[in-house]
């Protein structure tokens, strides 16, 4: 049986300038959710190929010739497209089209209008099964998988598409539980693979010549005993690659040696959610982090040589425009290398959404939308189009000609082209929105300038034929 998996992505993100400027901020990579799902596939004997539209401009003539079941990987903002697909799909081939992911997960009716079934939840159990026609429920709900060691690795020879990049996930979930998070809600139990599992997997990627990995933990250093002895393991068997970005918490600055140690394997780009200098904020989104926590992580990331990419929530109710610039400034004061400004987002599912529902909150607006870089939501202390214009203040304020050079001196030559590359990514997204928001009737940015906005959220389609 052929098998197609794939993942879509947003117009925007589909846009050839798009693509360009995104190269910018880091290197290509693949989810691998539909990897580990392809390879139980492929085990079983079946014909399987992986695609992504996020690198590249896909051929679906060619992809779907012959194709007997195409699985669709669904997240929020990319849900339209999924669906267009799917549409496209069930319309043009005899395909029967599966549907999973977070917001298949998290609205399955919603995505069943759209598909002949949906995997809600982790796949690797109910996958095969569902494929070969054994369970024919409309709507399949996969049980976690306890024991993580026994999923088997992404197998990078089914994806058809551009990676550079090779993704280990050492755990599923987090022991945290912040407002806005979809992970710890679609991950639960937090669970993680033994050392040994986790290290056969990296001796893998380094056999098939990968320079460069993400660890996608939700939060790498949650046990910090266990990141250190991946860590000690991976210095001590020379499995140390290039460049490793992992997700951390300021509290991993507490801990001199596991610094050491995530230096020293060259676990040397770290995405850390300050989300706000506002206390009230992190108590709000319950972040179970302090001030004195943010400023010590940034002092200690750079003794290191660990680039820190800030991340910031923009938009928490507490938090006025003075707030996100003031964090804006603190992360170019600690010599953040990147910033990641993220508009508070409302996903379905998340304690946030449920809030602002109840609320009125949530703007008329498409699924589309909410992707962290456009307003969905009425915030407390600004307009909408006030946030959405804070938003590219942030980066347009953070990626500065100077610092682009500063950037240059630390790190070299190719960090600081890469940083004089966001800094023109900034200057074309700041343009971009202006002229959008004067004069392009009918998109996001016009109406938020313009229009007061409506109180509900997007109504699933009817279900019609084809469709």
């Amino acid at each position: 049986m052929k098998i197609i998996f794939l993942v879509p992505t947003s117009r925007l993100r589909r846009v050839p300038l798009y693509r360009l400027c995104g190269s910018f901020y880091g290197h290509t990579n693949s989810i691998t959710g539909p990897l580990i799902l392809g390879r139980i596939l492929k085990e079983a004997g079946h014909q399987v190929e992986v695609y992504e539209e996020l690198y590249t401009t896909l051929n679906y003539r060619t992809i779907l010739r012959g194709a007997e079941v195409v699985c669709l990987y669904a997240m929020t903002s990319t849900a339209p497209r999924c669906y267009e697909l799917a549409g496209r799909i069930r319309a043009e081939t005899g395909a029967r089209v599966l549907i999973g992911g977070f917001h298949a997960s998290a609205l399955p009716e919603e995505a069943l209008l759209h598909a002949d079934q949906v995997l809600v939840g982790e796949g690797e159990r109910v996958i095969l099964d569902v494929v070969e026609g054994r369970i024919t429920d409309p709507i399949v709900h996969g049980p976690c998988l306890e024991n993580l060691d026994e999923a088997p690795f992404p197998d990078y020879s089914l994806l058809k598409t551009r990676c550079s990049t090779a993704n280990v996930m050492s755990s599923r979930g987090c022991p945290y539980c912040c407002s806005f998070c979809t992970t710890s809600r679609m991950f639960r139990p937090y669970r993680r693979r033994s050392v040994d599992s986790v290290l056969e997997e990296l001796r893998l990627y380094k056999s098939l010549g990968f320079q460069y990995m993400n660890f996608e933990d939700d939060n790498f250093t949650a046990d910090p005993a266990y990141a250190k002895e991946i860590c000690r393991r991976m210095i001590a068997e020379d499995l140390v690659f290039r460049e490793t970005f992992f997700f951390g918490r300021t509290d991993l600055a507490r801990d001199e040696e596991l610094l050491d140690l995530l230096e020293r394997a060259h676990l040397n780009r770290v995405l850390v959610g300050i989300e706000s200098l506002n206390q009230e904020a992190l108590d709000a989104i319950h972040k179970g982090q302090r001030l004195a926590d943010i400023e010590a992580c940034g002092a200690a990331l750079s003794r290191h040589k660990i680039r820190l990419i800030a991340s910031l929530v923009l938009g928490i109710d507490t938090d006025g425009p003075e707030d996100i610039r003031r964090a804006v400034a603190f992360a170019k004061e600690i010599g953040a290398y990147q910033l990641q400004p993220a508009i508070l987002t409302p996903y379905p599912g998340t304690e946030v959404y449920t809030q602002f529902q109840q609320e009125g909150r949530l703007l008329d607006t498409g699924w589309e939308q909410f992707d962290m870089m456009n307003v969905t939501f009425r915030p407390k202390r600004m307009t909408p189009w006030e946030l959405q214009q804070e938003f590219l203040r942030a980066g347009r304020t953070f990626y500065d000609l100077p610092s682009s050079f500063r950037i240059m001196k630390k790190f070299g030559l190719r960090y600081g082209l890469r940083r004089l590359g966001l800094c023109g990514t900034a200057v074309l997204g700041v343009f971009g929105e202006e002229l959008a928001s004067r004069f392009a009737r009918g998109t996001c940015y016009y109406r938020l300038r313009h229009e007061s906005g409506g109180q509900t959220v997007p109504k699933p389609r009817k279900k019609t034929a084809g469709a």
